[in-house]
């Protein structure tokens, strides 16, 4: 039980041998879990990073970010996000999106100077 305030609930607590009190218990040596494979979920591993660099290099971007990426160019950055958001349909996965296609613009101003 990670989540518990409990100080017993640790996993470091050392019981005591005795039926009641905080470190109740018998006496013995805690072992710490596996982790998860569920922590891991939504982790990018190397290769799909790679991947998905490719196929947005081939592929190149939607139709609706190519709008939101103009709207971005000319300051209109309130609209551009309430247009991802109906694209997209949360706000959060609006403000992603902002921020990648912002990071992109970045990018080609930064390639375009150099």
């Amino acid at each position: 039980m990670p989540n518990s305030s409990n100080p017993a609930h640790q996993p470091e607590a050392p019981r005591s041998g005795l039926v009641w009190g905080i470190a109740r218990g018998h006496v013995n040596t805690r072992r710490a879990p596996a982790p998860k494979a569920s922590r891991r979920k939504g982790a990018q591993s190397q290769r799909n990073t790679v991947v998905n660099s490719v196929v947005r290099e081939v592929v190149g971007f939607a139709p609706y970010e190519r709008r939101a990426m103009e709207l971005i160019r000319n300051s209109k950055d309130k609209r551009a996000r309430k247009f991802i958001k109906r694209r997209l349909g949360t706000l959060r996965r609006a403000k992603g999106k902002m921020e990648f296609l912002t990071n992109v613009i970045a990018e080609q101003r930064r390639a375009g100077h150099a």
